[in-house]
């Protein structure tokens, strides 16, 4: 099963490089289907995906052990690199996944290319399904208006206490001339409370001015 199905890595026939081609563009359509696994993705990202493990290994074979080809092409993939807009985890993780089977099918070893994309797309699949990496749904960012007379480090403290399970104030911003204050804060609402019932205590703390509660937007983890 892990054998290598080419004769000899030294010299390939057009029919092996056929049919190592063929296997490759088969398991990049495995890739990008594992990247679209409730995932975020462009047509462009999968197209690069279904076509990176058959480059991949045309270009391994095409150098054929010789250094100095090898030295030239590594170079050229660096260039790749800094020409390329910053991709997020799960892209640089596919990519990845996708240069290893290239590699793999350079060299003939179908089973080993087959059984990494089979172990990382369960795994991949599995968490995603967990929801490992989700946020949680009661994380909010609440935004909230005060006059610049009043003392912004306390006086919701027992308002914050009494709804959330936990309340970090991330930033303070001067606004309308500086007769305002932005105050934002990451809050956990406790399970059970009255989202309502939270902003109107809010507002009567703070004389009714602008408050806002909303969910977090997700971050785009970079490598």
């Amino acid at each position: 099963m892990f054998e290598s199905i080419l004769a000899s890595t030294s010299t390939v026939s057009a029919s092996e490089f056929v049919i190592c081609t063929c296997i490759s563009l088969g398991l990049g359509i495995v890739i990008a289907f594992i990247h679209t696994f409730k995932n975020e993705y462009s047509k462009n990202m999968l197209l690069a995906l279904i076509a990176l493990p058959a480059i991949i290994q045309a270009v391994i074979m095409l150098v054929n052990g010789n250094v100095g080809t090898g030295i030239a092409v590594m170079g050229a993939f660096s260039l790749v690199r800094f020409r390329s807009t910053p991709g997020n985890a799960r892209e640089i993780t596919s990519i990845f996944l996708a240069t290893a089977s290239g590699l793999a099918m350079a060299m003939g070893y179908v089973g080993y290319a087959a059984a990494l994309i089979l172990v990382v797309g369960a795994a991949t699949i599995v968490i995603s399904l967990m929801g490992l990496a989700a946020p949680s749904n009661s994380t909010r960012i609440l935004r909230i208006f005060i006059p610049e007379n009043l003392d912004y480090t306390t006086i919701f403290d027992d308002i914050l206490d009494k709804y959330t399970s936990k309340s970090v104030l991330e930033k303070v911003k001067s606004t309308n001339m500086g007769s305002l204050f932005e105050l934002q804060y990451n809050v956990v609402l406790r399970m059970g409370k009255n989202e309502k019932e939270f902003l109107d205590e809010l507002r009567v703390r703070n004389g009714n001015l602008s408050i806002s509660l909303s969910r977090p937007i997700a971050s785009r983890e970079e490598l």
